[in-house]
């Protein structure tokens, strides 16, 4: 899996970026899949299961050609026994390069947005400081062949999912029609590859039926040449027993799912909702009946990729704020500043001072100016407190009001100030309230 280097800023300040304008799509994608040959295949994150699936499928057919196919080539006249071999061999390959078309494409991936969307009916202005916050609701409703059909919206991709599209909790991606994620494949099984997916398992499905058939000629041959019982053929042949037992056993689950499929087609639902809404109870707003629905899966066409895993990564633009309730809040919002005079972190109470100034922050002197205006009000006590720590040097970063800087390492006394400076401004108390509260000597 390729790892997405950090962008290379040339300039921190002003944004501008080396490295990143460089990226590609699949280098810095944000689903779990994985990418192979500079984007070019896309995989699950599971896709190390696809050499188990490759291994299961390889090695019975090696075993059924050097054990059995072999032995018949000289048993049937006419170059029949060299057929057997062939027609293996290339049934498997194109077994294999059906779960390739499966499992290395895009299966129909939504591009997730780069922000939500507007909700329905918002123009961009405020009216009055009482504007209620707008949300986007959960749950949409649209209309399919004249039956309503609800859409939900996907927190995660930030947009609403289209009909029958769902999102794949393993590659973390919007799917559409999705149907299942299928952990032998490796990837997740959708519009896209749906067709390929069936035709791999109905594939596979007829090359278990052919080795287990000629494994059973070849014991019959056995019988005839040797004029014995079928026992004692099949102790003269492990290899094709341990065929028949694998083949046997694997035909009832690719079989199994080979008749499911061809059920889910002529119906025209996905595996997702035959578990999920149970169409039998109710109408199936996308059934066109049996023969339309297996020439929308075989024969209709194959749908672009929205997906270009190996484009440039577009910059996006600067975030405009968004408007809210009585004023305009950045979209930085919420974000933990420091606090200019104490070097703390800020709170949700601090941020109102910061939104009353017009450029959303103090400059230099109008830090100082506030420092100097709190000192004035304070009590001849704190002001000699604070005169001599300033001397003592306890605030080395003077000239740095109103920026950023590093930690700040303040001693006891001047920490004892700063909660006694806090008390007042949390209570909405003035100067004359901290004067109220000393000790009369």
């Amino acid at each position: 899996m390729y790892v997405v280097p950090p962008p290379n800023r040339s300039d921190p300040l002003s944004g501008s970026t080396n490295g990143s304008d460089e990226l590609m799509v699949y280098q810095a994608w944000k689903g779990s899949n994985k990418f192979f040959l500079q984007g070019r295949f896309i995989f699950g994150p599971d896709v190390r299961s696809l050499a188990l699936t490759i291994f299961l499928i390889v090695a019975p057919v090696a075993v059924f050609c050097v054990f059995v196919a072999r032995k018949l080539m000289d048993d049937f006249t006419d170059h029949w026994g060299i057929s057997i071999m062939v027609i293996a061999v290339v049934f498997t390959f194109y077994d294999l390069i059906l779960l390739l078309l499966t499992s290395g494409r895009d299966p129909g991936i939504i591009p997730r947005n780069a922000h939500p969307p507007e909700p329905e009916g918002f123009d961009g202005s405020v009216e009055g400081a009482q504007t209620p916050q707008l949300r986007l609701p959960r749950i949409k409703e649209v209309e399919v062949n004249g039956t309503t059909v609800k859409i939900k919206y996907c927190d995660t991709c930030m947009l609403y999912r289209p009909p029958r599209c769902s999102h794949c909790s393993i590659c973390n991606n919007c799917v559409e029609r999705f149907d299942h994620h299928c952990p032998w494949v490796g990837q997740c099984i959708g519009l896209r590859n749906y067709r390929f997916f069936f035709m791999f398992v109905f594939s596979t499905t007829l090359l278990c039926l052919f080795v287990f058939g000629f494994c059973w000629v070849y014991i019959k041959r056995i019988m005839d040449t040797e004029q014995t019982s079928v026992w004692r053929a099949m102790i003269k042949t492990p290899a094709s027993i341990v065929l028949i037992v694998y083949t046997f056993i694997a035909v009832w689950f690719v079989g199994g799912l080979t008749a499911f499929h061809l059920y889910l087609i002529s119906t025209n639902q996905t595996t997702y909702e035959n578990f999920r809404y149970r169409y039998d109870r109710r109408a199936n707003p996308y059934n066109k009946g049996v023969l339309d629905n297996f020439k929308e899966i075989f024969y209709g066409p194959s749908p672009p990729s929205k997906n270009n895993f190996r484009a440039k990564v577009q910059r996006e633009p600067a975030l405009p704020g968004r408007p809210t309730a009585g004023g305009f809040v950045s979209p930085n919002m919420g974000k933990a500043v420091e606090d200019i005079e104490m070097g703390r972190k800020a709170v949700w109470g601090d941020v109102g001072s910061v939104l009353d100034h017009p450029e959303g922050q103090l400059s230099d002197n109008e830090g100082l100016n506030t420092k100097d205006n709190r000192l004035g009000q304070m009590s001849p006590e704190i002001r000699t407190t604070v005169d001599e720590n300033d001397r003592a040097g306890i605030h080395p970063r003077r000239s740095s009001w109103g920026r950023k800087s590093g930690s700040w390492e303040m001693s006891p006394e001047v920490l004892a100030l700063a909660s006694r400076m806090g008390e007042p401004n949390r209570t909405g108390g003035s100067s004359s309230a901290i004067r109220s509260t000393e000790p009369k000597l």
